[in-house]
């Protein structure tokens, strides 16, 4: 299956407040993205970037009406010793 987007593609974040997220919503945005929400648990009601920030994936598609979603995940590095 194939994924089509273009420039009226409605465009959701999820983890938009993250520092990963946030750096990749900037560049989009940049780039001409249609970023229409963010979604992250608990911090609903904020604006990220003039992006509406809803506290759920559910919230934020009957509001706007977005029909893709970005996940961005940071890499975490583990250390331990033996």
């Amino acid at each position: 299956m194939s994924v089509f987007i273009d420039k009226n593609t409605k465009v959701m974040v999820q983890g938009i407040t993250g520092s990963t997220a946030l750096f990749h919503t900037k560049q989009m945005l940049d780039y001409g993205t249609k970023i229409v929400a963010g979604v992250t648990p608990g911090k609903g009601g904020q604006v990220v970037e003039g992006v509406p920030v809803f506290n759920t994936v559910e919230e934020a598609k009957n509001e706007t009406g977005a029909t893709f979603q970005s996940f961005t995940f940071q890499h975490h590095l583990l250390q331990t010793q033996f």
